[in-house]
């Protein structure tokens, strides 16, 4: 409770300076809403690409200046000048810089690879379907590294995959520093006319003051990014350019690992050769053709470890190229709500589907060994994206995965086994705005396709599509908004198959005491759908704004063929309310106050969850930050945590969180987490920290490390549900779990073109099960009454067979098993990678990964355990070279 308190004083402190400071006293900042033109010129011949504009062609246009702040002092006139011009000819669009600094020795000149973003920059966004919608951003750090992001839904999505062709130069003198652009017509949309007004936005960066200013002043607190440009106007008699872009990679591979005896497939080492081929093509001046022949991700960061014990999916992040690029145009989302939940990574399409792990494993018999991919086959894949004039945007995925076997030796005899059929994914994506992005209707369907043979696969859907519609409508300047969309799902398949999807983890159709769900085994379709309704306002400068609305998954409901669905069977409605003060004051720059609400409810009627939520955070003017909050949970039946079992009621909960950080201007930067949280009873207790520092000591070095420990106590942990008699014991424990994980990156530029990055990440998750004990009364008030605890008389541990022997009814008698849930988990991942793009577009990669899995005593320490069991299993090396040629027209 002392805890609660100091929180909720933190909070308060917050509050203070607000409630003393009235809105007469605010700073007053001049408006500066004028629409900003800029007149550009045909040039005949081109400017020598070097940072000096000293050609006679720069001399015919004048330069454009007048840069507001929109960091961290918005309205305020910034620290340094910054000032540009634009040509252009048939085949490109040429960008002077001037960025003024009265200090040219303290430019921030941070080497990092393309997309790092660091140090000084100065950007152009580009809006050249003139949308007012969509925009291509091109950045240039004072160090010449390139960045580049296609920016879509008026500046909500930003995708930094985007990777176009393009030049720069930059160069420093006593007035600061320069930069100049080549950016070929090929590498943007535009459309097929004479005469052509474009919106433009240039953004600049000053990274020792934090300041970023914008030529065009656009409001922190706004409703529209790319619909607030700019225009650039002057440009007549360009045609789009087609764009065809060719290229051929070849990876070289080896491994090695640790040898078993016995084992004629684990010999130690492996290799492999492997071609593919990767292409873009402009079909349109506006639509383009991506397409993958046998793709190789060899080069992509494995993902981070975890120990999942709540039974939900875990999400992972996209990171294979292909799928990351565009990948905008292909959102879905069941509920993007301000408040946030646990619905809100449910989606339409989640990519990592594709090319996973097969879905099934052999069952070996004694003496019997497999060889099984770790990862589906992707035969080939394309994606037709891009966006028309009339403000249709589309997009198009097709891929195609293999079949997959095992092969499985037996004393010499080898035979196959398939684990995954051969499976076509469809995607299909549209949406259309109306009245500058004012009003959006849009579209999606998905399809999965497996061509299943053998019986072993039968568990599997032999095709599931889903789709949905959505809808977007803004007004008064895009600042009010109501917004929707509905999906459905429909699976085919055996009865096996639907009969796994309704006693999955997602639905439990099988659950007891649930009266409006019928688990049917004699099925072979399952329906369902899901949608969000909501209305807000947001932006246009304004201090209050909201967001509020309803979210559904019905019972039925099944993304996860092709997308992502965390669970189903409810109806919740949430509610976001926040007030911010964007303008400084006192010792602050930015002030921000949150409150959150969620209630919730199953189909059946039955109320699952009362939840409430108060945030504050703060920037101060030395551009160090902070940010408390608090969530009560008073109200929570859970319809998952037994498996299957009934609804169980959780303790009334509480949890705190605070996180603070430092300059990101410094050469050090630090933030540091925490999070608490317990229940009322005492029956829970969590407590995690987490520190992320970032040193810099030059500018072609970072270092950066991020340790967390995680300590957690539930007297109520689920363990297995075990058949006793004709009743079901839903047994459960009181878990133990510490957690301690370290993330380290080392990068380390040579040159903008050539890096080298290290990631590594040692984790240790260690889990001690006590009084054991068995659910009888799940929706009892008092946690103590909901559950029947085993006795140490009751139970005896055979260390033989790692099972605890249970007598249940004391009769002497041994009346079922359960098996021993203490864990020691123990893993290591690193990733070393050198990559040189030696021309624009063409890359070399030398690639080092190394993964280590060991189990520990879970009796054992934290610490001493880690190091003893960190490298006691041989490491499993891949070491890889892939080198790509990009053909451009």
């Amino acid at each position: 409770m002392k805890a609660t308190i100091g929180k909720l004083l933190l909070v308060c402190s917050l509050c203070l300076p607000l409630f003393a400071f009235t809105q007469d006293n605010l700073a007053k900042s001049e408006k500066h809403s004028e629409k900003k033109m800029y007149h550009t010129k045909a040039i005949s011949s081109s400017p020598v690409l070097d940072g000096i504009f000293d050609e006679a062609c720069w001399s015919t246009v004048g330069w454009s200046s007048g840069f507001i702040q929109r960091e961290p002092y918005e309205g305020k006139k910034p620290s340094q000048e910054t000032a540009f011009k634009i040509l252009y000819d048939q085949k490109n669009i040429y960008v002077a810089f001037r960025c003024f600094d009265n200090e040219p020795e303290k430019i921030e000149k941070r080497l990092s690879r393309r997309d790092g973003f660091e140090g000084d920059w100065v950007e152009i966004n580009i809006d050249s379907y003139f949308d007012k919608r969509t925009a291509f951003s091109f950045t240039i750090t004072a160090a010449g590294v390139k960045g580049d992001e296609l920016i879509s839904d008026d500046g909500n999505n930003w995708d930094s995959s985007w990777d176009p062709i393009w030049y720069v130069k930059t160069n420093d003198d006593d007035k600061g520093w320069t930069a100049e652009a080549r950016i070929p017509l090929s590498q943007l949309r535009f459309g097929n006319k004479e005469n052509h007004v474009w919106g433009i936005q240039v953004n600049r960066m000053d990274f020792r003051t934090q300041e970023r200013s914008n030529w065009q002043f656009v409001e922190r607190n706004t409703s529209s990014w790319v619909g607030s440009f700019g225009e650039l106007h002057g440009i007549t008699g360009i045609k789009p350019q087609q764009q065809v872009e060719i290229m051929p990679y070849i990876v070289a591979q080896a491994e090695t690992f640790e040898k078993i005896e016995g084992n004629p497939f684990a010999t130690g080492n492996d290799q492999s050769l492997t071609l593919g081929l990767d292409g873009k093509i402009g079909v349109t001046s506006d639509l383009t053709l991506d397409f993958t022949i046998n793709p190789d991700f060899g080069q992509v960061e494995a993902d981070p470890s975890v120990v999942n014990l709540d039974g939900f999916q875990i999400f992972f992040d996209e990171r294979r190229p292909f799928f990351i690029e565009g990948r905008n145009i292909f959102s879905y989302r069941v509920t993007s709500a301000e408040a946030g939940g646990p619905f809100g990574r449910d989606q339409l399409f989640y990519s990592r589907r594709i090319g996973g792990s097969p879905h099934a494993y052999p069952d070996l018999a004694e003496d019997e060994y497999a060889d099984a991919p770790t990862n589906t086959t992707i035969l080939g894949a394309a994606k037709f994206t891009g966006k028309t004039k009339e403000g249709l945007s589309i997009g198009i995925l097709e891929t195609v995965t293999a079949r997959e076997f095992a092969e499985i030796d037996l004393e010499g005899q080898r035979r196959e086994e398939e684990i995954e059929p051969l499976t076509n994914y469809f995607v299909g994506r549209l949406q259309k705005d109306w009245q500058n992005g004012n009003t959006v209707i849009g579209g999606m369907f998905t399809a999965t396709n497996r061509d299943i043979r053998g019986d072993n696969l039968n568990f599997l859907h032999k095709s599931a599509y889903t789709g949905g519609l959505d809808f977007l409508q803004r007004w008064k300047n895009k600042i009010w908004y109501v917004s929707g969309n509905f999906v459905f799902s429909r699976v085919n398949g055996s009865t096996e198959a639907i009969t796994n999807t309704q006693t999955s983890f997602e639905r439990l159709f099988q659950r007891e005491g649930a009266n409006h769900l019928k688990l049917d085994t004699t099925l072979t379709t399952l329906s369902g759908h899901g949608g969000t309704l909501k209305i807000g306002k947001g932006g246009g400068g304004k201090r209050f704004n909201f967001d509020t609305g309803v979210t559904w998954r019905s019972p039925g409901l099944e993304l996860n063929d092709m997308g992502f669905l965390r669970s189903t069977d409810y109806f919740t409605h949430f509610m976001w309310a926040g007030y911010r003060i964007d303008k400084a004051f006192s010792i602050f720059q930015q002030v921000r106050f949150n409150y959150n609400h969620w209630f919730s409810w199953d189909y059946g009627g039955l109320h699952t969850y009362r939840g409430w939520n108060v945030n504050a955070h703060a920037r101060f003017r030395n551009n160090y930050g902070l940010g408390s909050g608090s969530n009560i949970r008073p109200f929570d039946i859970s319809t998952n945590i037994l498996r299957g079992g009934p609804a169980m009621r959780l303790s009334p909960n509480i949890n705190n969180w605070f996180y603070a950080f430092s300059d990101q201007g410094k050469k050090i930067f630090a933030e540091y987490n925490m999070f608490h949280s317990w229940t009322f009873d005492k029956s829970a207790h969590t407590k995690d920290y987490g520190i992320f520092i970032n040193y810099q000591p030059s500018k072609t070095v970072r270092i950066s490390m991020g340790p967390s420990y995680n300590s957690r106590r539930d007297d109520v942990q689920f363990i297995d549900n075990i058949d006793y008699g004709e009743k079901v014991r839903y047994i459960n424990g009181r878990i133990d779990q510490k957690t301690l994980s370290m993330s380290l990156r080392l990068n380390y530029t040579i040159k903008p073109n050539l890096t080298i990055q290290y990631y590594g990440q040692p984790f240790i998750s260690r889990g001690r099960y006590t009084e054991l004990k068995y659910i009888a009364n799940p929706l009892e008030p008092r946690a103590e009454d909901r559950y029947i605890l085993l006795e140490e008389d009751q139970i005896v541990f055979n260390e033989e067979d790692a099972v605890y022997e249970v007598d249940d009814d004391w009769d002497g008698n041994f009346d079922y098993t359960i098996s021993d849930p203490d864990f020691n988990f123990i893993q290591f991942r690193s990733n070393l990678v050198m990559r040189w793009e030696y021309i624009p577009g063409s890359e070399l990669f030398l690639v080092w990964s190394q993964g280590t899995t060991s189990f520990g005593d879970p009796q054992d320490r934290l610490l001493p355990s880690l190091a003893e069991n960190l490298f006691s299993e041989k490491a499993h090396n891949i070491f890889l070279v892939k080198f790509t040629y990009r053909f451009i027209k």
